[in-house]
């Protein structure tokens, strides 16, 4: 990591690395006394590096508040969220917008992108905030728009591009910065079924040939299956937890 975000220690020789996200009985209270709402009740949860996780669960279940605590954009009430083993809690503001910054990237239903900008200029903005130099953060930029199939599209913008493309130039710009973790809210929401397959049988190969983690809520079984790992909330709390069809 980062200086100001330090990794832990290394033990003894042949200790294996410790999970790249990691929850420890994390809680989330919105509001107080009558008005308290639980999102999340106690979650245990530890995802390994190089993992394709889905994350479902009914409106209401905890999942997104879930995504937002590992996106460090939320805090839990009580518990602990380690990140490759850093207590993320005993972390500053700033160190946690470092830790975003460098290490985690965002992909989300509603693609986020800006409409007077080129797709290149779209996949830069990251970069931009990371304060990478014009030429490196352009060539970063083309290569992860040549990585979802979009060089040639490079200098369109928004208005002139599919959903199926909008949400491959928000993949670009999530990967261009070459992040830890991938965090996807409903990736495939606003697309129809051949665009869902195509953009998520790219997520799969991102997975597979970079050994990126992946971290996907969905609402769609058929979406979910082309993760390895499903986890099921409910209620605020992990219901399930399966590997291939099997409980882990």
């Amino acid at each position: 990591m980062t200086e100001a975000i330090a990794r832990p220690q290394a033990g003894a020789a042949g200790a294996s690395a410790p999970p790249v996200i990691e929850l420890r009985q994390v809680t989330k209270t919105y509001g107080a006394g009558t008005a308290a709402v639980q999102a999340l009740r106690g979650i245990d949860l530890a995802i390994d590096t190089g993992e394709f996780v889905a994350v479902m669960g009914p409106s209401g279940s905890g999942k997104s508040t879930c995504m937002n605590i590992i996106g460090c954009l939320d805090v839990p009430t009580s518990g602990a969220y380690l990140f490759e083993g850093v207590d993320v809690g005993r972390l500053s503001r700033a160190q946690r917008a470092l830790l975003r910054r460098h290490y985690l990237g965002f992909v989300f239903q509603g693609y986020n992108l800006l409409n007077r900008t080129s797709a290149l200029e779209n996949v830069e903005l990251p970069l931009i905030y990371r304060g990478v130099p014009p030429r490196e953060r352009h060539a970063a930029a083309l290569r992860a728009l040549r990585t979802v199939g979009l060089e040639a599209w490079a200098r369109h913008t928004p208005g002139e591009l599919s959903g199926g493309q909008l949400q491959r130039v928000a993949i670009a710009r999530a990967i261009a910065s070459r992040p830890t973790v991938i965090l996807a809210d409903e990736p495939t929401g606003n697309l129809d079924t051949k665009t869902s397959r195509e953009i998520m049988s790219l997520l799969v190969a991102l997975n597979r040939e970079s050994g990126v983690t992946i971290v996907m809520v969905t609402h769609e079984p058929d979406m979910a299956a082309y993760a390895r790992r499903i986890v099921h909330f409910v209620d605020g709390l992990v219901a399930s937890d399966t590997v291939a069809g099997a409980p882990r």
